[in-house]
């Protein structure tokens, strides 16, 4: 079977897109957010003056800050991680804005029917695991989140998507502390955060092994591609 070309270039634009819309859906289903952004989440719920974007930049510095430590290096090119993180917020807000069912504004959450908020959070969770699915193949550095899973995974060579699990329930235990620190009840974590805890490893590695047989990835900036190497 023929291969279709994609360069990576496009994939990771379509992985901004994807996964900042899968986010903005998933918060407006009201059912539990993602467990990697409910921290973010939570943090814009509670500090009204930021939106959920802005709450995105302050929490994946602070992860970024934890990558470095790690790996025990700081590269010039690792911030790029950081400026995906920031595309990704305004992009997330930018949905959140333009599409009414996801403007809190207009719709408060859990304001929508049961039914609706069913199916938003199914097709959220399909395109959630879809877009960092996307992240994971191409060279350039996913927001912090998935760079963290991605360089870490790889340094210790780690099975990504079993290390993506851990890294998920890792986030789900801070995002709970998050919740009753600053509510003292449960605050952006449903039943959908477990769903999403224990599928997005498993979805995100069949969404690769269907990319691997189906495309065919080629750059159109090779000079830049190396830049991007983590070592």
């Amino acid at each position: 079977m023929k291969k279709i070309r994609v360069s990576n270039e496009g994939i990771y634009g379509a992985a901004v897109f994807v996964l900042s819309f899968a986010t903005a859906m998933l918060a407006a289903a009201d059912l539990g957010m993602s467990m990697v952004v409910a921290p973010a989440y939570i943090v814009s719920i509670k500090v009204s003056a930021l939106t959920f974007g802005q709450a995105e930049y302050i929490v994946q510095g602070i992860l970024f800050v934890v990558f470095c430590i790690v790996m025990k290096k700081v590269k010039p090119m690792y911030f790029f991680a950081f400026a995906s993180g920031i595309v990704y917020g305004a992009v997330l807000d930018f949905w959140r804005m333009v599409v009414p069912h996801f403007d809190p504004g207009r719709f408060l959450p859990g304001a929508l029917p049961l039914s609706l908020r069913i199916v938003y959070f199914i097709v959220g969770f399909l395109l959630n695991s879809l877009g960092v699915a996307l992240y994971f193949k191409t060279y350039f550095y996913p927001q912090v989140y998935e760079f963290f899973v991605k360089g870490i995974s790889g340094r210790f060579g780690i099975r990504l998507s079993s290390f993506k699990i851990g890294f998920d329930l890792t986030c789900l235990v801070i995002a709970a502390a998050f919740s009753f620190l600053m509510f003292g009840s449960v605050v952006g974590i449903g039943p959908g955060t477990v769903v999403l805890a224990f599928g997005n490893g498993l979805l995100i590695g069949k969404y690769g092994n269907w990319m691997d047989k189906h495309l065919e990835t080629y750059t159109r900036l090779g000079w830049l591609e190396e830049k991007f190497i983590l070592s």
